[in-house]
């Protein structure tokens, strides 16, 4: 089973893109994030044409994410549980084919003196909770999306300036390693420990054409799902598209 994630910066505006992604890249589950449309706007009918079933969470104009499957989903849940208050559009998560699949787009947290980095760290802390639950239910798991979190300093192309950004804070990335520590695999790192390479290039400054990018888009293994991991990657090709988003997708490939 092949699962990716991509924060598609706008389902709308993107939807070329995406769908020719679909076609070309053939995953079972696609894990998208700020799709920024409500569930009603969804640009539906053209993705179930490719044989995917749809769930959304989605809010106007920001946020939003969404699941795509070919197989059928089971046990449909919305919203990061911890904070019953949260109105924002972050979190899916549903069961295909016996793995428990969450996607999430995790806040960014910038500008770290405004209260967007404390609700950063408040939700990782509830994400870790939750992560701690599925990991309990003993299944496969696998928590994609964009984390919104450079991990190491080699997955940045100058650490130095980024080291008081939310994403590459001490405080951020504690968070985490919090979360990995539990026992999840970072899929893309487990094939490739050693490669340098990013899954966002920022749209100013010529940071694509000169490969000044991030890794914080990613996938997350329970046990169970890591012994099935095959295959990792990381792909580059829709990032050099027109109208192509800031990110790129991220995928792994489970046995069955």
């Amino acid at each position: 089973m092949k699962i990716a994630t991509w924060n598609v910066n706008s389902i709308k505006a993107r939807l070329p893109n995406v769908l020719e992604w679909l076609k070309a890249a053939d995953p079972d589950v696609a894990l998208l994030q700020e799709v920024k449309t409500q569930e009603a706007d969804f640009p539906a009918l053209e993705i179930k044409a490719l044989g995917y079933e749809i769930h959304v969470s989605g809010q106007k104009s920001y946020n939003g994410v969404a699941l795509l499957s070919k197989h059928p989903v089971e046990d449909l849940a919305k919203g990061l549980p911890g904070d019953d208050a949260d109105e924002q559009a972050r979190y899916i998560e549903g069961t295909v084919k016996g793995v428990r699949i969450g996607c999430l787009y995790l806040p960014n947290g910038n500008p770290v003196d405004t209260e967007k980095y404390p609700y950063k760290l408040a939700w990782m802390a509830r994400l870790r909770a939750h992560a701690a639950g599925l990991l309990a239910s003993e299944r496969p798991v696998v928590l994609g999306g964009d984390y919104n979190i450079i991990p190491e300093e080699r997955d940045c192309y100058d650490p130095a300036a980024w080291i008081d950004d939310a994403l590459f804070k001490l405080e951020s990335r504690q968070a985490f390693r919090a979360i990995v520590h539990l026992g999840y695999t970072d899929a893309f790192r487990a094939i490739h420990p050693h490669r340098i390479a990013y899954s966002f290039w920022d749209y100013q400054a010529g940071r694509w054409p000169r490969d000044e990018g991030i890794r914080i888009d990613h996938l997350l293994l329970s046990p169970q799902a890591a012994d099935r991991l095959r295959d990792a990657d990381i792909d580059r090709e829709p990032r050099g598209r027109e109208k192509a988003s800031d990110h790129t997708p991220v995928w792994c490939m489970l046995d069955s």
